[in-house]
């Protein structure tokens, strides 16, 4: 017996779970961390947690605001200003973190079935609806994986507990 399925609900489905998953993901790691070393950087070419968080976050708002309207790369963001250290405390980060996440799934919850292959524009480059939200999703991962990645670089062993599934365990 064949169970036919939406490809849409689907496709949305997953990206709204791996998004969220995320998303927690995120915010565990920044809970586990020492709010100084929230801005460390191990030297000038580096990113510390809270600049990635403000670039994501940017990056999804300007992509997903307005999405089939306009260009994804809005004439009001100042990317540049997102690698610049303006935030102060753990608090304000989250919060940067959370509007951009929102702004990305209220987007995801309006994507209808006609709309996935509709094409869109990012930089002025078209893309298809799913292509840009793969895209976003690719883009986040690859950050969040730097975000985990110094947060138990600064994190000292007895401190940090795990994202995922600890070593040497199934």
């Amino acid at each position: 017996m064949t169970v036919l399925t939406d490809v849409h609900t689907d496709f949305i489905g997953v990206v709204h779970q791996k998004f969220s998953d995320l998303m927690r993901d995120v915010e565990k790691a920044i809970m586990q961390m020492e709010e100084d070393k929230l801005f460390w950087t191990p030297n000038n070419h580096s990113n510390s947690v809270a600049i990635i968080i403000k670039h994501m976050s940017g990056n999804l708002i300007s992509r997903w605001t307005d999405f089939l309207t306009t260009d994804g790369e809005k004439p009001d963001r100042n990317r540049d200003e997102e690698f610049e250290s303006t935030v102060e405390t753990r608090e304000e980060l989250l919060e940067i973190w959370s509007r951009g996440c929102q702004i990305f799934l209220e987007a995801l919850d309006t994507i209808k079935s006609v709309h996935l292959l509709q094409t869109i524009y990012i930089r002025n480059e078209p893309h298809t609806v799913m292509e840009a939200v793969i895209r976003s999703l690719s883009h986040t991962s690859s950050h969040v994986g730097q975000v985990i990645y110094i947060a138990k670089q600064v994190t000292t062993e007895e401190k940090w507990t795990t994202l995922s599934i600890p070593k040497k365990q199934k």
